[in-house]
């Protein structure tokens, strides 16, 4: 058998189900975050800055491995919504920070339960869980 191409094979690839997965997770996400008009990519940086407001743009996208040519025009839409704001830093006009506003705050009750009604349509255990959390931070260089 000629095994000259076999690393070629989709099915050898890991980048193939770890893609394909992720699109599924996050076309779970859809229907909750569409009846909020937000995108994944807007939900996701609401939940670092819920987290840790007041960031700077540059911390924000390295947190979230975006670059400013994403980052930028889906903070623009997330501050044209209200629910953000874009402030230079008193101590270096160059950085830019971002701030949440009232309604900013207000939208993480609207979306409290939705880590939970997505968690509960992924088919793994919460061990399996737990393992795939930890091989996934190994992959992208992040301590969890």
């Amino acid at each position: 058998m000629d095994t000259t191409y076999e690393q070629l094979k989709l099915d050898n690839q890991l980048c193939f189900p770890l893609y394909a997965a992720a699109r599924k997770v996050v076309g779970l996400y859809t229907p909750y975050l569409k009846a909020l008009g937000l995108t994944y990519t807007q939900y996701i940086t609401l939940m670092v800055l819920w987290e840790h407001d007041g960031l700077p743009v540059g911390e924000l996208g390295s947190r979230l491995f975006l670059d400013s040519g994403t980052l930028t025009p889906l903070l623009k839409k997330l501050a044209d919504r209200g629910l953000l704001t874009r402030d230079r830093s008193r101590e270096d006009e160059r950085v830019v920070c971002v701030n949440l506003t009232e309604e900013g705050w207000q939208l993480r009750e609207e979306v409290r339960e939705v880590p939970a009604a997505v968690g509960s349509c992924v088919p793994v255990t919460p061990e399996e869980a737990q393992v795939l959390y930890g091989l996934l931070y190994k992959i992208i260089g992040k301590d969890k």
